[in-house]
């Protein structure tokens, strides 16, 4: 499929899984994904920080706001993608990563994508996808806050940083194998 499109049919969807940095560089290769935003939802202060977030006194998580053409990427296929991207049965961690902030969650915008996700949800539940219960949140979209600047396009302004390294590198390495076909070319 070629990335053509009049951009009639752009829309929303912000996700959690983990560490914002492995899902916004996986989104942002992609094709219909026209920007993927690392930054925090689903808190009750304002303007929370990196800082404040990661001390997870904020009740915030670490989420990627994506803005994606739906005549080339579902929102179907964003959420097939996103629960390869982390694992969906932990709770209130990813890994090492472990607090609320790195949460499991997805955030609809309206009632057809907390349709389309609680259905996803209960396919890979029903089809035994993964051995343990998937502890993803579904809850509407509430205030986003965009991360710091040096947060956006982490992975590609710092390759060499160890938690890349070790972490985000060995996912996209999976994700893009997995994926290829829906890759924006280089």
């Amino acid at each position: 499929m070629t990335e053509k499109s009049n951009k009639t049919n752009i829309q929303q969807a912000t996700l959690a899984g983990g560490c914002f940095w492995c899902i916004e560089a996986a989104y942002n290769s992609l094709q219909g994904i026209e920007q993927a935003v690392s930054g925090y939802m689903g808190g009750d202060s304002a303007a929370p920080t990196y800082k404040e977030v990661c001390a997870g006194d904020t009740g915030h998580a670490e989420v990627v706001r994506l803005t994606f053409d739906a005549d080339i990427i579902s929102y179907r296929e964003i959420l097939e993608i996103f629960f390869t991207l982390h694992d969906p049965t932990q709770l209130n961690r990813q890994g090492n990563d472990i607090g609320t902030q790195y949460r499991s969650e997805i955030f609809f915008e309206n009632d057809e994508q907390q349709v389309i996700a609680n259905e996803i949800i209960a396919e890979l539940s029903q089809s035994g996808a993964f051995e343990q219960d998937i502890v993803t949140k579904v809850t509407p979209v509430s205030e986003f806050y965009c991360g710091e600047d040096y947060h956006q396009e982490y992975f590609n302004n710092n390759p060499e940083n160890q938690y890349c390294q070790a972490v985000v590198s060995p996912k996209l390495a999976k994700f893009r194998k997995t994926f290829v076909s829906k890759l924006k070319g280089e």
